[in-house]
């Protein structure tokens, strides 16, 4: 798992030998496919900006992302950004995660959290392969890894379900919930550790499931196990 948090999951790069050979692999398919290949196919006036785009959403890992505020910081146009952003979620760069919204109770955001398909894209971005428990933003790198694991499962297997994630106003959040189209709901916390395990607040009746990194792997199995199954829940 931490090899796949750190140098992700493109077959080349997994079984590159070195850790140098992995980072060059890396770097030449970002070059060449990230950016000059989609810039050349959707016609991106500027590559600057779309690594720029990139890195910043890449920074926030974890965190809601507000367009406009990307657009500020780099100068930029808000429809330019936006489109950017649309265009690699369509090319599978990167995981959109919306707000789950219910009249429950009152939630806020409008923005949505973005994760990245492969860590090893995001990780020369932000040019950082240290070990996992080395970084700050180990954390963030853990949820990314989760959700994109699940978002993978969930495409591979057609599975009815969608992903979210619930914040109130108040601030509690829940890092994903997974809706299937029969309204049955599980939530999820990501946690490094089991530790202080937030309070389960999402207002729907729900599955409950904690994954952390002593039990990720069999989680993920159980959570696939229930997009095969539609809305049945395995004991």
């Amino acid at each position: 798992m931490t090899n796949l948090q750190i140098f992700g999951a493109y077959p080349e790069v997994y079984l590159a030998s070195t850790h140098q050979a992995k980072i060059a692999l890396l770097q030449n398919i970002f070059d060449t496919y990230v950016l000059k290949d989609i810039a050349k196919i959707y016609d991106l006036k500027n590559q600057k900006l779309a690594k720029d785009i990139l890195t910043k959403i890449a920074l926030q890992l974890g965190s809601e992302v507000s367009v406009r505020e990307i657009a500020n910081s780099l100068q930029a146009n808000v429809s330019t950004v936006a489109n950017y952003i649309e265009i690699f979620i369509k090319n599978y760069i990167l995981i959109p995660l919306p707000s789950f919204k219910t009249n429950i109770r009152r939630v806020v955001s409008e923005n949505r959290k973005l994760f990245f398909y492969d860590l090893g894209i995001r990780n020369i971005l932000v040019k950082d392969f240290r070990e996992t428990n080395l970084r700050p933003d180990k954390g963030g790198v853990f949820e990314n890894f989760i959700v994109s694991e699940l978002e993978k499962g969930r495409k591979n297997l057609h599975a009815n379900q969608n992903l979210y994630f619930y914040r109130e106003y108040g601030g509690r959040e829940v890092d994903l919930i997974v809706e299937d189209y029969y309204k049955h709901y599980l939530s999820v916390e990501i946690k490094i550790s089991g530790k202080n395990i937030k309070k389960n607040i999402f207002p729907l009746p729900h599955t409950f499931f904690t994954i952390d990194t002593t039990n990720y792997f069999e989680t993920i199995k159980k959570i696939q196990r229930i997009f095969q199954g539609g809305h049945r829940h395995p004991d």
